[in-house]
């Protein structure tokens, strides 16, 4: 639109007309050299022009020397945040307009640079279609801004273009008199709030006034006529809409940056005779703010509270509790056997059902209560005001109940179950990590103990847990200590009346408790990911000792040794074995390896194969503790096994040949299959008589020797142990 009488303005393209430019400059700030290559090829449009840098420093240098018509800035830079490129472009006036790019969680990062006057923020992961549409608005409102600043100055000497300005202005402009009511608004009312300006004139500003801002407003507004002028004031108001005009979805009222200029006299200016106001609508700002806020206090996922928000409000009922000297109690809550669904069904699945167990947890809860997600599959509960344990209990118990059903999932019916840990305000602690730690603990003891219960914190448990961490700390550098050591015991064949082979069984020498069993520290090694490092120690150590024996001239010695099933979760255990054995040119018929049934029957497919790739590159494997499952004999078509082991429970209650029915069927396995057959835990003659009976040759077990290092066992090659002489 071009003014009567008025050349018309000429946009940086050449072309007439107050129209938007399509030239334009863009600077991207970013340390990551990927996005800033990345970015030109997204953001690519006619007539745009790219430039970069990777600091503060240079791209204050380049906007000293050039100027741009948009900067795409990161938050955290090499040299300083960007917030100082903000400061620096309002400390000199610059025009450029600025998408902050970041990912900041924090809300003061994202408020921060809004009120420095970045136009737009963008929390990274961001898609790409987000930020091409933050970078065209913030280029079209650059390109009105430019228009509008032009028009400003080219009508700033003339009254007539003045109300050109003013009328055409994006704000609303409006004067009073003395007494608050209207004398003159700018026709950008009808837009922003839907009224006709002449139905308003006379009128009082208030009338557009939500009710709850009218008494903070009044006494800025409303100033007796004799009273000197004031200064200006700025304040932040809620204008209503005219509610004729609404339309479904459009909010009742918008918000506005009102700055207010007092209007003294024209006789001696002493006395206020009215009130110059402009009004922005800052309704999107604040609207980012809110969101902004909100997410970082709530789990985007759920909409719960989040981790933060949880310990604020967990903090002040603390403070309350201890005032009224009442009690409160504190859940911990976590998801049993979750990542199942998630590498079942997918990490979407997975999220469905997170949102669908926080819809029955809050459901259970009452008012007051504060249920919150701290992330992945565990939640939190706050109970303030409970009188007794027992209420805490009977909420826990409303928990499982409402699990009970199943969730419809898109493969199907899935019933989840969690496990709970409830710690009690002020019994097990006055401060907010003392209560999540505890109810934590208590949690994991209902995980070791099955799943799907409740239990409240004691101190022995904490004991416990004190201890387990004193256990892992330890259980970490007990390898770089040189802590480990492996003890033998012999496995001796009757009808040669020798030692045939030895079990390789891994101890640990801790520096203040002695000797550790492998049942103590080995799970714990599992949870903490050690146990492939402490495998690879155990098979290294015992085919060094075999390679030591047969240099001494038993050739025909076999070693047996343990591996965890988590070895099997890793795809280089076959090459790990097999390179160890060719290190020490050893046959590999003489290295047995041990699994247990129960590893077998979890994930036939995937062992199966390692232990096919094992038996094919000639090494022995072992089913220890054989017959425990019940139900291994279909699995030995599937698995290429060399040797069976009886377990020591059935050899344990061993009185004679017609009451050991599971043994004679064991027996009977091996040999059908053609396997060897190892019986362990033989402590008694009567024992080894009936498994010879019964078809057994080679034991094992305390008749014969307990486990000892490496210089006993040579002696027992030499002087076999005594019963197995017998």
């Amino acid at each position: 639109m071009v003014i009567p009488g008025e050349q018309p303005f000429q946009a940086r393209t050449g072309e007439p007309g107050l129209v938007p430019e399509l030239a334009c400059r863009i600077l991207i700030v970013d340390d990551d050299a990927a996005l800033r290559h990345s970015l030109p090829h997204v953001l690519a449009r006619a007539g745009r022009q790219f430039r970069e840098c990777d600091t503060v420093a240079g791209a204050i240098a380049m906007l000293e020397s050039e100027h741009f018509d948009l900067v795409l800035l990161d938050y955290r830079l090499p040299d300083a945040t960007g917030l100082v490129v903000l400061d620096w472009l309002a400390e000199h006036q610059r025009e450029e307009a600025v998408i902050m790019i970041s990912g900041e969680d924090a809300l003061d990062a994202a408020i921060g640079a809004l009120r420095r006057g970045a136009d737009d923020y963008v929390r990274k992961p961001y898609h790409v279609a987000q930020l091409q549409r933050a970078v065209e608005s913030a280029l079209h409102k650059a390109a009105l801004e430019r228009a509008n600043r032009a028009m400003s100055q080219r009508l700033r000497t003339s009254e007539r273009l003045h109300r050109y300005l003013v009328e055409s202005s994006p704000d609303l402009i409006f004067t009073l008199d003395a007494e608050g009511r209207f004398s003159y608004i700018n026709p950008r009312v009808k837009p922003l709030l839907g009224y006709e300006r002449n139905t308003l004139m006379r009128r009082p500003f208030t009338t557009l006034v939500m009710p709850e801002d009218v008494d903070r407003i009044a006494a800025l507004l409303y100033s007796p006529g004799d009273a000197p002028p004031g200064e200006s004031f700025n304040v932040e108001l809620r204008l209503r809409r005219n509610r004729d005009e609404l339309i479904d979805g459009t909010p009742e009222c918008i918000t506005v940056s009102l700055t207010g200029i007092p209007m003294p006299g024209r006789e001696d200016g002493r006395k206020i005779v009215g009130l110059y106001g402009v009004a922005r609508d800052i309704s999107e700002r604040k609207r980012a703010e809110e969101i902004i806020s909100f997410q970082a206090y709530h789990d985007q996922l759920t909409r719960l509270p989040n981790r933060v928000l949880f310990k604020d409000r967990l903090e002040l009922a603390i403070a309350q509790a201890q005032r009224r000297t009442g009690a409160l109690a504190v859940m911990f809550i976590d998801v049993d056997r979750f990542k199942l669904v998630n590498d079942t069904f997918g990490h979407a699945e997975g999220d469905v059902l997170l949102r669908g167990i926080a819809s029955r947890l809050g459901a259970t809860l009452r008012r007051g209560d504060t249920l919150a997600r701290l992330g992945g599959d565990e939640f939190t509960v706050l109970l303030p005001d409970i009188t007794s344990p027992e209420d805490a209990e009977v909420i826990a118990r409303k928990i499982l109940d409402t699990l009970t059903s199943p969730f419809p999932l898109n493969h199907g019916d899935y019933r989840a179950t969690v496990s709970i840990g409830i710690s009690l305000f002020p019994r097990d602690g006055d401060t907010a990590e003392d209560l999540t730690r505890h109810a934590d603990i208590a949690m994991y003891q209902v995980k070791r103990s099955g799943k799907n219960a409740f239990r409240f914190f004691d101190t022995e448990l904490n004991s416990h847990y004190r201890e387990r961490i004193v256990l892992e700390n330890d259980l970490r550098s007990a390898l770089q200590r040189g802590e480990f050591e492996l003890y033998y015991q012999p496995q001796v064949s009757l009808a040669q009346r020798r030692v045939v082979g030895m079990e390789a069984l891994l101890r640990w020498k801790h520096p203040g408790l002695g000797l550790v069993s492998p049942a103590t520290f080995i799970p714990v090694a599992e949870e903490m990911g050690l146990i492939g490092d402490i495998s690879h120690w155990v098979l290294e150590q015992a085919c060094s000792q075999l390679a030591r024996w047969r240099a001494a001239g038993h050739d025909e010695l076999r070693m047996s040794l343990n591996l965890s099933p988590h070895d099997f979760d890793s795809q280089d255990v076959v090459a790990m074995v097999t390179d160890c054995v060719n290190r020490y040119s050893l046959p590999p018929s003489l290295l047995e390896l041990e699994i247990t049934e129960s590893m077998m029957m979890q994930d036939a497919a995937g062992v199966a194969a390692k232990v096919r790739q094992l038996r094919e590159a000639g090494l022995s494997v072992a089913i220890d503790d054989f017959g425990t499952g019940y139900s291994a004999l279909a699995y030995l078509q599937k698995f290429p096994v060399s040797t069976l082991k009886i377990d020591r429970s059935f050899v344990r209650d061993l009185e004679g040949p017609s009451t050991n029915p599971i043994i004679s069927a064991i027996t009977g396995i091996a040999r059908g299959f053609g396997l060897q057959l190892i019986a362990e835990g033989v402590e008694r003659t009567e024992q080894a008589e009936t498994l010879r009976t019964l078809g057994c040759d080679i034991m094992q077990g305390f008749l014969y020797a307990r486990p000892a290092p490496a210089s006993q066992a040579t002696l027992w090659l030499y002087e076999p142990p005594t019963a197995a002489l017998h």
